[in-house]
């Protein structure tokens, strides 16, 4: 049974994502993105801590309000948005932790997972990048696949599994993949063999 503090941060996740302009299968796309994380870290890692189920959810909270655009073309601009856009999404998240009682240690820990602080070192960042890779697989792969051509994909997806755990690399499997998704992934697997 979910603590009412877990359930009380859920819902203001919920509902801060549920302005997102942006539609998607009849719901607004970042809360339907937040459902998506908690439902595949609820299947990958169904003893997931609280703070691990905030972060998850969290993790892209508001995601619309600051544009990729806003920043410039390229690899600089692309890294400036993503670091300006974890930051934020820290902090929004621990603004809503904070109204719902959580400790300044809690919210300092779950903050590091939003963030992707020490990916490799920190077992409950790593989850949320696993969770996030899987994620994008099985939903947001072949819409990010239009426009690009079979090479691309397959060194993105190489890059992407780069970050994700052996276990999230062995669960990918299981999670019904589209299966021209699952065919590139099956090719950026290859890559990573040594």
């Amino acid at each position: 049974m979910p603590s009412p503090r877990l359930v009380a941060v859920l819902a203001a996740i919920d509902a801060a994502n549920s302005a997102d302009p942006k539609s998607e299968d009849g719901a607004p796309a970042a809360r339907l993105y937040g459902a998506r994380m908690s439902d595949m870290l609820a299947a990958f890692r169904p003893e997931a801590s609280e703070l691990l189920r905030i972060a998850a959810r969290g993790q892209h909270i508001e995601r619309w309000t600051l544009p990729r655009d806003a920043y410039p073309a390229g690899k600089a601009g692309y890294y400036a948005w993503r670091n300006a856009a974890k930051k934020m999404h820290a902090e929004r998240v621990g603004a809503l932790m904070t109204d719902a009682g959580y400790s300044a240690e809690d919210i300092a820990a779950t903050q590091a997972m939003v963030r992707k602080d020490d990916l490799r070192a920190n077992a409950d960042t790593q989850i949320v990048e696993d969770v996030a890779s899987l994620v994008f697989l099985k939903h947001y792969g072949v819409d990010f696949a239009q426009g690009r051509t079979q090479e691309q994909l397959v060194d993105i997806l190489a890059k992407t599994m780069r970050k994700m755990s052996p276990a999230a690399l062995a669960f990918a499997g299981e999670i019904g993949m589209p299966e021209a998704v699952a065919g590139l992934v099956g090719a950026a697997a290859k890559k990573l063999s040594p």
